[in-house]
């Protein structure tokens, strides 16, 4: 990948001594990148801009922590993909507490219950499995995007994907939202 190659050894390890310079070389190697992927994720150009700028200063703080053991493109974009998807959990704790206060008024509208139900049984998926589910189902990507953006295999993607459906499906049948 250019972005790797782009940055070199001497440039990492400068930038984890705190020299500003290469802390700088990083942010311009890797902010065209970082907000594309926030902005395919948030959808939203002032989303993505926060998330650039969260990621990065999660790098500089932990740049010290990177081991190299794999790109540095596959850290930062760890980190960036977990921006995006607190920023999408946030979103969501705002949205479900608005939604509380609308029906505590009255009666919720139709429909209404078995959404709640889904997202009372979203909420008890592991992080990975909700994860996959929300990039997958939701914001329409691709099992090798999601595994790229995870650090893990097309396969990984699939098979989180289908047993979260099935978890998803027993749980709502348990409930009784669905047949």
């Amino acid at each position: 990948m250019s972005i790797a190659l782009a940055v070199s050894d001497v440039v990492i390890a400068r930038a984890k001594s705190g020299d500003v310079e290469a802390l700088e070389a990083l942010y311009r190697a890797f902010e065209t990148p970082v907000y594309n992927l926030a902005r395919r994720i948030l959808r939203s150009p002032e989303d993505a801009e926060d998330v650039l700028q969260e990621t990065f200063l999660e790098v500089v703080r932990s740049i010290g922590r990177f081991r190299g053991e794999g790109h540095l493109w596959g850290w930062i974009r760890q980190i960036a993909s977990s921006k995006a998807l607190m920023r999408i959990r946030r979103r969501n704790v705002r949205a479900e507490e608005e939604f509380d206060e609308l029906t505590s008024a009255g009666a919720p509208p139709v429909g209404v219950a078995a959404r709640v139900d889904l997202e009372r049984a979203l909420e008890r998926l592991s992080e990975t499995s909700r994860t996959v589910v929300w990039l997958h189902d939701v914001e329409g990507y691709t099992h090798e995007e999601i595994g790229e953006m995870m650090g893990k295999s097309v396969s990984f993607s699939k098979s989180q994907l289908a047993r979260a459906h099935a978890r998803l499906r027993g749980m709502l049948h348990a409930e009784g939202a669905a047949p």
